[in-house]
C-alpha cells in the first residue's frame, strides 16, 4: 500500500519501490480493493524480496516489519521505523485502518521532503 500511495501522492519528491523480508509473491486482493476504493491504482505493484542492492542504493528505507531497524538493517543510517500493523488475513476494516495510517505517514514524509527542498533552494 505504501508504494502505491507514495507513487500517487509524493511522486514529486519520492521515487519509490517496495520489498519485504518474506514477500507473498502476489498482492493480496484486499490490498488491491482498499487501494481502488480510496482512489489509488494497484497497477504495477509487485511482491518482491528485499535485496542488499536495494538497501545499498536507497536514500531512505522505511522499515515496516515491526522489528527494530538495528535487527534488520545493521549499519544502515538511512532507516526510519514505522509501526504498521500487517493487515494480511484480516477484515476489510483493518485494511482500511492500516491504509489510512500509511497514507498519513507517507504524506507527512512527503511534506517534510518538500519543505527541505524549498529550504535548500532558499539557501542557494
Amino acid at each position: 500500500m505504501a508504494e502505491a500511495i507514495a507513487r500517487y501522492d509524493a511522486a514529486d519528491v519520492m521515487e519509490v519501490s517496495s520489498a519485504g523480508l518474506y514477500p507473498l509473491g502476489y498482492i493480496a486482493d484486499l490490498t488491491k480493493q482498499t487501494l481502488t476504493k480510496n482512489g489509488y491504482s494497484a497497477n504495477g505493484l509487485t511482491s518482491d524480496l528485499l535485496t542488499r542492492e536495494a538497501t545499498a542504493s536507497a536514500d531512505l528505507i522505511i522499515n515496516m516489519t515491526g522489528r527494530p531497524r538495528e535487527h534488520i538493517f545493521r549499519g544502515q543510517e538511512n532507516v526510519e521505523d514505522w509501526l504498521v500493523e500487517d493487515p494480511y488475513g484480516e477484515d476489510p476494516e483493518t485494511y482500511q485502518r492500516v491504509f489510512e495510517g500509511i497514507r498519513r505517514r507517507v504524506n507527512q514524509l512527503a511534506m517534510s521532503m518538500r519543505e527541505k527542498r524549498v529550504s535548500q533552494k532558499a539557501t542557494r
